[in-house]
């Protein structure tokens, strides 16, 4: 097939680099992609937010399908304009991506769809936060009504960096600001992908990141800095269960609502004490896992893609999975997240990949004067493969062991709680 893969991110380039070892081989482009995507995928600078730009680009190529990474492109409806055009197109509707563009609205699909989720106030004033607050006592969960990049959430036992969290999310939105307040939810979190073509939906293995800046979760959130599968601490029966009780009762009440969600649904769940509960849904795949996850992936992308494309995911075979776990790791610029830098040289990622069960995907970076420059926060997935958690702990680390930024850092403790038999559920 001719394929476009639209944004400029590591979950872009896992994404290309998947379809890139399919047999036989796809004619690939980005729009407007990385530099870690050249060696696999035609570039192209276009604006991803721009879905007139975006359809009128896959028409010029005569693509097959057109696949839309990003969350801002799809509340956008970069997924619509494509469609429009008579393009196959992966990704949700506008109207669909407000399960990710809004917190309040997906509340609102949770109760109607009665799906387990976290109580929840949704606050347009300061004094509301406060009692919101008030009523759910610490740990404060305070989140963002709209899109933030995965670090609009702020999780605290001081009620005053909530109340200023709020007070900073309020202010930005002006007469429309909305934030949720939520109880906490004990328990570890679990990510896992749903693919939908609007009726059925199809489970891809979960998944655990690592949303703290720091080793031990220290520090603010982030974007993500690592990820890992397969959690062999879950409970038996846990992905059947989230299909059944909330991914399968979530597309639905959508097509009731005569907006059909065909796309990928994130659940990010919380096993917790009293039972799974959502924490939030996401509109796309989540950086860093599905790194991971589509590294141990067997069946075609491709194929399945299409199929929640066009319709028909209720005739594809059920997903292959190799046994191996994946641990990716997640490098970043000094700075990140508050203020990343820029412009630094990267080396080594050659000598990284070169590494038995290692591969490297680009996030923020970019060629200055010939040479490879950080561009962002996050600036490299490091993502290793081998028998047990272990091994692909090993692999993964010893790909950044190998990779020059000045200045960078990185967690050192994906998947090591899991490695050592120490992740529980209440």
């Amino acid at each position: 097939m001719k394929i476009l893969v639209v944004g400029t991110g590591a979950r872009e380039h896992a994404i290309v680099h998947a379809l890139a070892s399919e047999e036989p081989a796809h004619e690939l482009h980005a729009a407007p992609g990385n530099p870690g995507m050249a060696a696999q995928a035609a570039l192209h600078p276009v604006d991803a937010n721009d879905g007139r730009a975006v359809a009128a680009l896959a028409r010029t190529l005569g693509v097959d399908l057109v696949v839309v990474g990003p969350e801002a492109p799809l509340v956008a409806g970069v997924a619509d304009a494509v469609r429009e055009a008579g393009i196959a197109c992966f990704g949700p509707s506008a109207e669909g991506a407000r399960l990710e563009g809004s917190k309040a609205f997906a509340k609102d699909v949770m109760a109607a769809a009665n799906v387990p989720t976290a109580m929840a106030h949704v606050c347009t004033t300061v004094d509301q936060v406060a009692d919101a607050l008030d009523a759910f006592g610490a740990p404060y969960v305070v989140k963002d009504d709209g899109l933030a990049a995965g670090k609009g959430v702020v999780v605290t036992s001081d009620r005053d960096a909530a109340l200023a969290h709020a007070r900073e999310a309020l202010d930005a939105r002006g007469a429309d600001g909305r934030v949720v307040v939520e109880e906490y939810l004990d328990g570890p979190e679990v990510s896992l992908f749903c693919l939908s073509d609007g009726a059925t939906v199809v489970p891809m293995v979960p998944a655990q990141d690592f949303k703290r800046v720091g080793d031990d979760d220290a520090g603010p959130n982030t974007g993500g800095m690592g990820a890992y599968t397969p959690l062999d601490w879950a409970p038996t029966g846990l992905v059947a269960e989230v299909v059944e009780r909330i991914a399968q009762p979530t597309v639905d009440e959508m097509a009731r609502r005569g907006t059909p969600f065909a796309g990928v649904l994130y659940v990010g769940l919380a096993l917790t004490s009293r039972g799974t509960r959502v924490v939030e849904f996401n509109a796309r795949f989540g950086d860093p896992e599905i790194q991971a996850v589509l590294a141990r992936l067997r069946t075609p992308l491709s194929g399945v893609l299409l199929a929640a494309a066009t319709g028909r995911l209720d005739g594809i075979e059920p997903l292959r999975w190799s046994d191996d776990a994946v641990v990716n790791v997640v490098v970043a610029s000094q700075g990140y997240p508050e203020s990343p830098r820029k412009g630094d040289p990267i080396t080594g990622i050659g000598d990284a990949e070169a590494l038995d069960g290692v591969h490297v995907l680009h996030a923020g970076t970019a060629v200055a004067d010939g040479a490879l420059v950080s561009a962002g926060g996050r600036v490299l997935s490091v993502v290793g493969r081998g028998a047990d958690l272990a091994a692909a702990r090993a692999a993964s680390y010893a790909g950044v062991a190998r990779i020059a930024l000045d200045g960078s850092h990185h967690r050192s403790d994906i998947a090591l709680k899991a490695e050592r038999g120490e992740v529980a559920v209440p």
